[in-house]
């Protein structure tokens, strides 16, 4: 544990290297950009680390575990976007790893999504058009 203590707080030249794989200059550098931030204690940006690697970690097992890269014995980017849409946990990686599709399917998407833009407008000229017919009647 002593080892651990001493790769948190610095002091160790090359032992907190042992124990995270991320780079901490860079952990410190992303810690700094946020403009609410003066100034990072060692131990947060080894903890920050060490978490993000258990994480990464985590989602890289579930997402072998559940994926169809086991059959091959690799983990591949749908199996991570499969992980990030079916899982709960991981729900929140959607946006970030969304299925991959060809262009030529999310062109068709794009213009079915205009066709029924265009037929909810028109649905709504026609709506209103009543409704100031039915004004001028009564």
């Amino acid at each position: 544990m002593a080892a651990g203590q001493s790769g948190a707080s610095g002091r160790s030249g090359g032992g907190e290297n042992r124990l995270v794989s991320l780079p901490l200059s860079r952990i410190r550098v992303i810690m700094k950009s946020s403009p609410e931030v003066s100034s990072i204690n060692p131990d947060a940006i080894f903890l920050t680390a060490k978490a993000t690697e258990m994480f990464v970690q985590c989602l890289a097992t579930y997402s072998y575990k559940h994926g169809q890269g086991k059959e091959s014995k690799a983990l591949t980017y749908s199996d991570l976007s499969h992980a990030a849409e079916k899982s709960e946990t991981f729900q929140f990686l959607a946006d970030i790893l969304p299925k991959k599709i060809l262009a030529s399917k999310y062109l068709k998407m794009l213009e079915k999504e205009k066709k029924g833009e265009q037929e909810e407008d028109e649905e709504e000229d026609e709506n209103s058009e009543n409704e100031s017919e039915d004004e001028d009647t009564s």
